[in-house]
């Protein structure tokens, strides 16, 4: 039996948690939770739609009931296809973060794994995402690859 599962409603606050766990390891990251409050129902409707193009996958933390030891998320977006992907529809993996007491024992790779999975039932011809110098290796163990080209960001 997988120790990997599909996030729940219930899971909201853990995968927020979590997520904050991933923005306070980035460089630059904001440490600030204020915003919490204000993602918390829209992201608990987004882990209400089994059928949406929004997918996370956890781990149970083994040492603390009701916590979560791990998180990866994904959506699958709709881009004009290209040779390699006609069909246009990407991955995104955009949190990837394990509990640091919960760190080491293959959580991450576990749930990004059933992610991949997800990415393919849905048809995704790729999957990006933006990798810390620490994940690197899981990611290129997993096949991704650095692209040529720089990415940019507006922030609105």
């Amino acid at each position: 039996m997988s120790l990997v599962r599909r996030a729940t409603t219930e899971d909201a606050e853990e995968v927020l948690r979590l997520r904050q766990v991933m923005i306070d390891a980035l460089p630059g990251g904001d440490t600030s939770t204020a915003w919490h409050a204000d993602s918390l129902p829209v992201l608990r409707e987004k882990l209400d739609e089994a059928d949406g193009d929004f997918a996370a996958f956890v781990v149970d933390h083994p040492d603390r009931p009701g916590a979560l030891a791990a998180l990866v998320v994904g959506t699958v977006d709709y881009r004009i296809g290209k040779a390699g992907n006609p069909r246009g529809l990407a991955g995104y993996v955009f949190s990837v973060a394990t509990d640091p007491q919960a760190r080491r024992r293959g959580y991450a790779r576990a749930c990004m794994d059933e992610l991949l999975v997800w990415f393919r039932e849905r048809g995704a011809g790729q999957v990006m995402l933006t990798a810390s110098a620490e994940a690197e290796p899981l990611y290129a163990s997993l096949g991704f690859v650095h692209k040529p080209d720089p990415t940019m960001i507006l922030k609105l």
